[in-house]
Order: C-alpha cells, then sequence, then structure tokens
C-alpha cells in the first residue's frame, strides 16, 4: 500500500472507533476491574502516580474484598472480564494468596502488576496455583538508573531475578520501562538484555506528568525525547521481541498503530472500573482523585450502581471541557486524549502530542 492509502485507511479506522466510543459512552461494558490492595510499597518511585509512600491508609479488609468480588460475578459477564491487581506491592498482604484464591474459585481470570522484588520461585509457583493469567514487572533502566529511580538499592538485581522465576510458570510475562529524560539513552541496552530472555512482550511508556512526577520537571520528556522513543519501538516492533507503547494519547496519523496494535481509545469509565485502598471507586487507578473523579466508596456504595448510575464524568469525551481541544482538527480522534493526565482543574490536558508527531 502506499503512503496515501495507510492514512486513507487509517482514518476510516479511526472514524469507525470514534463512532463505536459514542456508543460505549451509552452502553459501556466493564471489561477490567481494578483493585488496589495496598499503598504500602517497599519502593519509592519517583513518578509513582498514587504517591504510595507518602499517605498511607488501612488496606480493605479481605472480607470487604470478598464482598466486591462476589457482587461483582452477580452483576457482570466473567467471560468478558479480567481483575486487575495493583498497589502499591500487591504482595506486601499477608492475605494476598487467600484473596486470590477466593477470586480464583469465584471464576475470576486476574493479572497483577508488581515490582518483583518479592518474587522468588516459591511465590512464582504460588501465583499460578491462584490463577494468575499475566504478570507485569516494572524495570526503568540498567541497574544503577533503576534502582535510583525506584529509590532502592539492589532493586533491579531482585526485579530481575523475578522475572527469571516467573517466565517457566503457565501465565503472560511482561516488563513494562517507564522511560524519563534520564533513562531514554538506555534504550537500546535494555532491548539487548530483554531480547534474550523469554518474555512475552516488553511494554514502554513515557513518564507522564501525574502523581510524585509532577514534581520532577528533570525526569519529564522533551518533545525530541517523546520523538526518539516512539522511533525506538517502531524500529524495534520489526523484530523478535514483541515492544509496545502503552494504551495512552492519540498519536497522530502516522503514529496511529506504529508502536501498539489498537488505535487509541481512553477506556477510563467505559471499559476500566476500580476500587481504591480506601473504598473509592472510581475509573481508572492512574486518574487524579478528588471531588470530580471519585464516583462512590464501597463502604456505602454498591459499585455496581456507581457503574451504572454515575461516571457521568468519563462518558463525555474531554474536549468538550476544553477551548483548546474544542478547536483542534484531531479533536474527533483524539477526544481530549488520556483521562489520567488530564488536569480536572484547569480542565485542560497535561500531556498532548499535536504539534510534537503531528
Amino acid at each position: 500500500m502506499t503512503y496515501d492509502e495507510i492514512i486513507a485507511l487509517k482514518k476510516q479506522h479511526l472514524q469507525q472507533l470514534a463512532d463505536y466510543h459514542k456508543e460505549l459512552c451509552r452502553k459501556p461494558r466493564l471489561k477490567e476491574f481494578f483493585i488496589e490492595m495496598t499503598q504500602r510499597c517497599n519502593e519509592y518511585c519517583a513518578h509513582c502516580g498514587s504517591r504510595c509512600g507518602d499517605v498511607i491508609s488501612e488496606d480493605l479488609p479481605k472480607e470487604v474484598i470478598f464482598s466486591v468480588l462476589e457482587e461483582v460475578k452477580e452483576n457482570f459477564d466473567l467471560r468478558e472480564l479480567l481483575l486487575c491487581i495493583t498497589g502499591g506491592e500487591p504482595l506486601l498482604r499477608k492475605d494476598f494468596f487467600e484473596i486470590m484464591q477466593y477470586a480464583k474459585d469465584l471464576g475470576f481470570r486476574w493479572g497483577m502488576t508488581s515490582n518483583g522484588t518479592l518474587i522468588d520461585d516459591d511465590v512464582a509457583k504460588k501465583l499460578e496455583q491462584s490463577g494468575m493469567r499475566s504478570v507485569s514487572i516494572s524495570i526503568d533502566g540498567l541497574e544503577a538508573t533503576h534502582d535510583t529511580f525506584r529509590g532502592v538499592k539492589g532493586a533491579y538485581k531482585k526485579s530481575m531475578q523475578a522475572i527469571q522465576a516467573l517466565i517457566p510458570h503457565n501465565y503472560i510475562v511482561q516488563v513494562t520501562t517507564v522511560v524519563t529524560h534520564q533513562n531514554i539513552h538506555e534504550l537500546d541496552a535494555l532491548f539487548t538484555i530483554f531480547n534474550t530472555m523469554d518474555i512475552d512482550s516488553w511494554r514502554v511508556i513515557g513518564i507522564e506528568p501525574m502523581g510524585r512526577a509532577l514534581l520532577r520537571k528533570d525526569l519529564l520528556l522533551t518533545p525530541e525525547d517523546q520523538k526518539t522513543l516512539f522511533r525506538f519501538i517502531m524500529d524495534k516492533r520489526i523484530q523478535n521481541l514483541p515492544v509496545t507503547y502503552g494504551c495512552s494519547h492519540y498519536l497522530g496519523l502516522d503514529v496511529e498503530r506504529e508502536v501498539r496494535d489498537h488505535y487509541f481509545i481512553c477506556s477510563a469509565g467505559l471499559y476500566v472500573g476500580s476500587i481504591a485502598n480506601n473504598g473509592d471507586i472510581l475509573a481508572c487507578l492512574d486518574i487524579e482523585r478528588n471531588k470530580k473523579t471519585i464516583q462512590g466508596n464501597i463502604y456505602k456504595d454498591r459499585f455496581t450502581d456507581v457503574w451504572k448510575d454515575r461516571f457521568d464524568i468519563y462518558r463525555s469525551p474531554l474536549a468538550q471541557r476544553s477551548k483548546i481541544c474544542r478547536h483542534c482538527s484531531a479533536k474527533e480522534f483524539c477526544r481530549g486524549g488520556a483521562a489520567h493526565t488530564w488536569d480536572y482543574e484547569e480542565e485542560k490536558q497535561r500531556l498532548c502530542f499535536k504539534d510534537i508527531l503531528f
């Protein structure tokens, strides 16, 4: 196909997706249900969206989690639902395996995000026995960079050992790397390492202006860094190791579908719902938590009721709330971008790729 034919096809696909998004806003479908198991963490990451370690609330009692899982099973189709376990570091909970065994017995498919520092051969085996289908382990640079970024000496070695312990088991193993201005030069070296390991995919995402990263402008990517990142992903995707960008952001006609297997759609509140560690009900857990974004609390509301009757803030395009976005030529396909980098006070997008990639 010629370049013009490819662009025309992408426009056709994106218009179909835009029409589907309108329908999804009217009839959302829960496909990813996140539970923040704890805000406790044994690392102190420079980019943490939840600012784990800064504010600690008590973990949700296992009985509350059991009740929520029972309710979700009763009201949603588990055949199209993935239970996503995150934190903090989920494995810090002493009752972690009891909770996940309960989820497995209810029929949930589940995956987990972890820093990997608490995973050895025995834990890797127990994760499989408890029904885990996928796991994402964070490696944010070569050893010295990763340890500095994560605030713990020796973190890199422990996380790499965890990956090796996880690989032999019957679940998908993904490595996630957050790219910053300070580690972007290490991407090729990391590719060389991961390309020799039998992982299922490498998810490469840019650091984003959210959470603790809002205070670290020295880590944020410059426009040239962003271009370098996407050139790197496009180059490596044609090689053996599956490399993918994250789900975030509209990237323009040249880059969409070139760095991941799908076009951009922010699924917060449409496919994605979450329970925070304090019981708050939200869409995506990466979204800024305030009176606008929090839709209820599991201690006084049923998740199902909140999902069906609230979430209005997530079920109309963000672009409608911003003068900048309303007048943008890409608004039909972008719709205002990702909800987790939206500034809900200023009602504008903190990270936009217009004038960078397109």
